[in-house]
């Protein structure tokens, strides 16, 4: 099976499920408007009935505009378990799906092994795990092992990658790369999902 049918089929079906089962997938707020990231000391934890600490692992699927990267973060486990850990704080930057569905290359995708392995080089022999190490880039170029996450303040992110944030004509931004923040989607025990209007760049 070549992988990016593949791939393609699970989006789609992940779209599709997620649109019909709204009681599964509850946006926590509307996201279609111009909103902005609410300040950190404004904003209170999240807490389930019974008391229970609520993580990201429990909020990440929550909302619909971002499950294309929510579903990417479930394949692999170290990230997914990162996202259980209440003892780890992490900012998750997950991108929309409309960014992702429109960039310019699939996530799975690099340059240098089109360069070296031509235009079939993810459907020949080990073209699964190349495609496979690429998506897992580009899912830790979107997490910050920080949390709260101070403006101006440089941090790495899972895949290596310097970062930070700050406000420029009323927008939040990320850096480098001018990436707005559309919202803070959550904020919970062990950290933050914010919503961006782009993509990081996750090439090599």
């Amino acid at each position: 099976m070549r992988y990016q049918p593949f791939i393609y089929s699970l989006l789609t079906a992940s779209i599709a499920v997620a649109a019909s089962n709204p009681k599964q997938q509850r946006p926590l707020q509307n996201n279609l408007g111009p909103a902005m990231p609410p300040p950190p000391d404004k904003t209170k934890t999240s807490e389930p009935a019974g008391g229970d600490t609520v993580i990201l692992s429990d909020v990440l699927g929550n909302d619909r505009s971002i499950n294309i990267f929510a579903g990417f973060t479930r394949d692999f486990a170290p990230i997914s378990a990162r996202f259980e850990d209440s003892s780890l704080n992490t900012t998750i930057l997950a991108p929309i799906n409309s960014a992702i569905m429109g960039l310019p290359r699939k996530p799975w995708e690099d340059p240098k092994d089109y360069k070296e392995g031509g235009e079939g080089v993810y459907n020949e022999e080990g073209g699964e795990e190349r495609a496979q190490r690429n998506l897992r880039r580009f899912v830790e170029e979107h997490v910050v092992g920080v949390s709260p996450w101070k403006e101006g303040k440089k941090v790495e992110t899972l895949g290596g990658g310097s970062v930070w944030w700050e406000y420029k004509d009323g927008k939040q931004l990320i850096q480098p790369g001018n990436i707005e923040v559309s919202s803070v989607a959550s904020r919970v025990h062990n950290g933050e999902v914010w919503i961006l209007k782009g993509v990081r760049n996750y090439g090599a």
